[in-house]
């Protein structure tokens, strides 16, 4: 066979992922709270984009209807739908067209259109005293948050009057952490510092009394131990207890007696004791404020007794674009590179609109068939919780297994039974005994946790127990499932439940 050059025409079909397509993707995958800040960034990166805040008096000052742009009709029937409750995934299909089956817009599909809004009246002064209302800052009256760094700082300085104690002080003072441990070693510290050691150690025993008790300790021993002796409490037995915190956890209780030379009415007080403690002291200064879960969709019972899905339109960022300025902008652009950058400007604005739009549209239909799978769930409860997989939806929808597996990332569904993952309703399926409709595996764990919160001090279930009863219901399960389903949910195995009731009951 010859070697030879030539010259060749190939014609071949390949998926291209183009920059609107990745956009439209990463958009799918975020949750409410990382897409208002994508949102917040084109905002700042965008001019031809702005923010829809529904307030018509915030209009900047000789603006009119003439010159505003409304949000195009594409963004506009986004909210007109998110208003609308569906009971059905076929309601959805009406409300939406085939738009819904593409979760990613065609390139030759028309661009968003663009109409004047309603501009209401010119903004009014809050009191007749116009900018000395504006200078009245309620804010000046809010108190500051007393940080733990603070708290221990101004009971240094009444603690230890030596200059050079105190900086050591403070210095060990920044290193606690928001739990209230020390974590770095001492020798280190002491390097670092250029102090020897027995300073080191002595200002760390005064930083140990103070409040809230436990705090600047190197471990949780040594923090229960510092809390047992401000409550005189530290006896020999209960240093012992404290030593051995290891046997705690693994509920050897006849060990921990023997170690601690008392009986078994001791031992239960003592336990009682450290678990009236705190492990965790810092955390009552200054901690992080705990974000509440926002969720994504409304799931509510209708009138007929069918459930009404809505989005949850407060999570859903509202952009304009401002055609009127992109028209008297590109009139005055001087050269091709401002020209292009113009269509650049409006090809992403336009294209982050529709992208919004069609992801609110998708979390509405994965979710409302979501509900019409798990109908039993939102009725009953968790034991009607039915096996569930991305399939199922995908296929009841029309769409790609990749894109439901996005909609149900980091999104999460309001119910009249708390707020969900949407992933919390995809479950494994377990046999059932008689071959009738297989049983969810969350339902399954549930019915665990039920048996193991009833069972007796005297009539402890072993895992084989829990297989048998879970058989007489019609659930088909091995015991290394029942095993492994109570691991992770954090049930000790009947010996130690055993011990552990025993030393419970009075």
């Amino acid at each position: 066979m010859a070697l030879t050059t030539r010259l060749e025409f190939r014609q071949s079909q390949a998926l291209v992922m183009t920059p609107q397509l990745m956009q439209a993707i990463k958009l799918l995958q975020l949750s409410n709270l990382e897409l208002t800040a994508y949102v917040e960034e084109e905002l700042e990166r965008n001019p031809l984009l702005e923010r829809s805040s529904g307030d018509e008096s915030s209009a900047p000052e000789g603006e009119t209807r003439e010159n505003r742009a409304e949000p195009s009709e594409e963004l506009a029937a986004t909210d007109r739908f998110a208003d609308e409750a569906v009971s059905s995934p076929d309601g959805v299909e009406d409300r939406l067209g085939n738009a819904v089956d593409n979760v990613y817009a065609d390139d030759d599909e028309p661009l968003a259109k663009s109409r004047e809004p309603d501009i209401g009246g010119s903004p009014e002064w809050a009191s007749s005293g116009g900018s000395a209302a504006s200078d009245y800052n309620l804010e000046a009256f809010v108190a500051a948050e007393v940080t733990l760094v603070d708290h221990l700082a101004s009971q240094l300085v009444l603690a230890i009057a030596d200059p050079v104690r105190r900086l050591i002080g403070q210095y060990l003072i920044d290193l606690i952490d928001e739990a209230g441990y020390l974590k770095d070693d001492l020798a280190a510290i002491c390097e670092k510092l250029g102090v020897t050691r027995d300073d080191v150690e002595a200002t760390l025993a005064i930083i140990q009394t103070f409040d809230p008790p436990g705090i600047g300790a190197r471990n949780l021993s040594e923090c229960l131990a510092i809390q047992l002796r401000q409550r005189d409490r530290f006896d020999p037995a209960m240093a012992a207890l404290v030593g051995h915190l290891d046997l705690l956890a693994k509920r050897d209780f006849a060990a921990l007696r023997r170690t601690c030379n008392v009986d078994e009415e001791d031992l239960a007080d003592m336990i009682g004791e450290l678990r009236a403690l705190n492990p965790k002291p810092g955390l009552a200064f200054g901690s992080a404020e705990v974000q509440p879960v926002l969720p994504d969709v409304f799931v509510r019972q209708g009138p007929d007794g069918g459930w009404l899905v809505e989005l949850n339109t407060d999570t859903l960022p509202k952009v304009l674009l401002n055609q009127n300025y992109h028209a008297r902008v590109s009139k005055s652009a001087a050269n091709i590179a401002e020209k292009n950058y113009l269509a650049n400007c409006l090809q992403t604005a336009t294209w982050l609109i529709r992208a919004l739009d069609q992801r609110a549209r998708t979390i509405l239909k994965v979710s409302a068939e979501i509900v019409k799978q798990q109908d039993a769930f939102f009725t009953h409860g968790v034991q009607h919780l039915r096996p569930l997989n991305l399939k199922m939806i995908a296929d009841a929808i029309k769409m790609h297994e990749s894109t439901v597996s996005r909609v149900t990332t980091n999104k999460y569904m309001a119910t009249n039974r708390g707020i969900f993952e949407l992933k919390y309703f995809f479950t494994s399926a377990i046999a059932a005994a008689d071959g009738g409709q297989a049983h969810s595996a969350e339902a399954v764990r549930h019915r665990i946790r039920q048996m193991v919160d009833s069972e007796d001090a005297d009539a402890v279930l072993s895992d084989d127990t829990i297989v048998e009863k879970l058989r007489e219901t019609g659930i088909d399960i091995a015991r290394r499932t029942v095993a492994k389903y109570r691991e992770a949910m954090r049930i000790p195995s009947s010996v130690q439940r055993r011990r552990e009731k025993r030393v419970a009951t009075p």
